[in-house]
């Protein structure tokens, strides 16, 4: 089997290139945008992970939102999920290419680390709500904390339409402020995320917690 190599990836990322019903599919790598952060700034913020960690908090792997649309440290890659519950649809079951269905879960992994987004008690550094991170050894493999629900309208989540994500094991949903910034006020002047939006866990499902897919290598059946 052939497979693309991340630059491959990358210079393919750039617009929606599967003829299909523009679902999200499994399989896929995609880059993810804010949407709060992006009306406020009139930028689009990215979901980011990069091979990086603070040093405070749990020491993970960090995950943070930017503004470099051409990064391929944005693109994640649409996974089952690690765990199989009863209580959660799980997602992917049928394979590459299919569809994913609102309110089933998945994993996202992090194409350039392989490591997986993932969230915990911790709390996050700036607005101390929950921490996120990019979670696991490199190989894919992770826990239960990798788990996303996905929260849309309709029967699948579709590309350009709003999308949330919530952690099955803590309830929390995935989000950014245009206001939570790292700086070299909070941060220090050898931050290493400078003017990156913080990501965090959030305890409601409001309109901090919307992201868009609207870049990717969209896989069909």
């Amino acid at each position: 089997m052939k497979t693309l190599s991340i630059t491959t990836l990358f210079s393919l990322a750039v617009g929606i290139l599967a003829d299909d019903d523009g679902f999200v599919t499994c399989g896929s790598a995609v880059k993810m945008t804010h949407v709060e952060s992006g009306m406020k700034k009139h930028d689009s913020y990215f979901l980011n992970s990069e091979a990086k960690s603070l040093g405070g908090g749990s020491g993970q792997q960090i995950v943070t939102a930017v503004s470099n649309p051409t990064t391929t440290n944005a693109l994640w890659l649409i996974r089952a999920p690690n765990s199989d519950r009863s209580d959660v649809a799980s997602a992917c079951q049928d394979g590459p290419g299919t569809p994913i269905r609102c309110g089933s879960s998945i994993r996202l992994t992090h194409l350039n680390t392989m490591r997986n987004l993932h969230s915990h008690g911790q709390r996050s550094p700036l607005s101390r709500q929950q921490e996120v991170t990019a979670y696991g050894e490199g190989d894919g493999r992770g826990d239960a904390g990798d788990d996303w629900m996905v929260v849309c309208d309709g029967e699948h989540w579709q590309r350009e339409k709003h999308v949330q994500f919530q952690h099955v094991d803590t309830g929390k949903y995935l989000g950014a402020s245009s206001t939570v910034q790292f700086t070299q006020q909070n941060c220090g002047r050898q931050c290493p995320i400078m003017n990156h939006l913080e990501i965090f866990g959030r305890g409601q499902k409001d309109g901090f917690s919307k992201f868009v897919v609207e870049m990717g290598v969209h896989l069909s059946k």
